[in-house]
């Protein structure tokens, strides 16, 4: 896995339900490295600290093979890297073999497989179509949050080398269903809940689907 490109976000006004808020989810391509802090990347964007950023949702990449499919649904929007509030664009980027808890070498910082990414309203601003989230559901792609265990500088060309595989071997994907589907895989769900790379919070709330 290879980055292709760094994105950062300014704060950009937006209204939704006749309220004006910021969101940070319109990044773009940047020529020099990023800073992958332990709760953010610096010098980003981040609007809403309830959902977005933290020690589980640090630093979110989005794999570029991904781009082609949603350019032909959204033909007419103006592409660049970064469309999907990335702040990496990774080639090479697979979420049904990106397992939770996988630590990797990304550049000059050290990161943890954590989550993937649950799409809100603000996706659906930035493609000016609110279809998008079932879709972005529905695709089953949906990217990656890491947590940062060494701060350090990503650049373009950068790689990602897992250095300590995860003995829980949930997948992103399978994760990212799991959430999503209303039978849950019993299987999966012992998995998820067995596995401290998750966030407690969100493994609290799946206990209520044990049997």
């Amino acid at each position: 896995m290879k980055v292709i490109s760094t994105n950062l976000g300014r704060p950009t006004p937006i209204f939704w339900n006749g309220q004006e808020t910021t969101t940070g989810i319109f990044k773009y391509p940047v020529d020099q490295a990023i800073t992958l802090e332990t709760e953010s990347v610096a010098n980003d964007t981040i609007s809403d600290r309830r959902v977005h950023g933290g020690v589980h949702k640090a630093c979110y990449l989005f794999a570029a093979e991904q781009y082609p499919y949603w350019k032909a649904k959204y033909p007419n929007l103006d592409w660049d890297w970064g469309m999907f509030g990335e702040n990496l664009t990774v080639e090479g980027l697979d979420e049904s073999k990106l397992v939770i808890g996988d630590v990797y070498r990304l550049g000059g910082a050290l990161v943890r497989i954590s989550q993937p990414r649950e799409p809100c309203f603000k996706l659906g601003i930035r493609f000016d179509d609110q279809n998008i989230l079932k879709e972005f559901i529905d695709h089953g792609h949906p990217g990656t949050y890491v947590q940062v265990l060494e701060v350090g500088e990503v650049k373009v060309g950068d790689t990602l080398e897992l250095v300590e595989p995860s003995t829980n071997k949930l997948t992103t994907q399978e994760f990212y269903k799991l959430l999503f589907t209303r039978k849950k895989d019993p299987k999966l769900l012992q998995l998820a809940l067995e596995n401290d790379a998750l966030p407690e919070r969100k493994r609290d709330k799946l206990k209520r689907f044990l049997k």
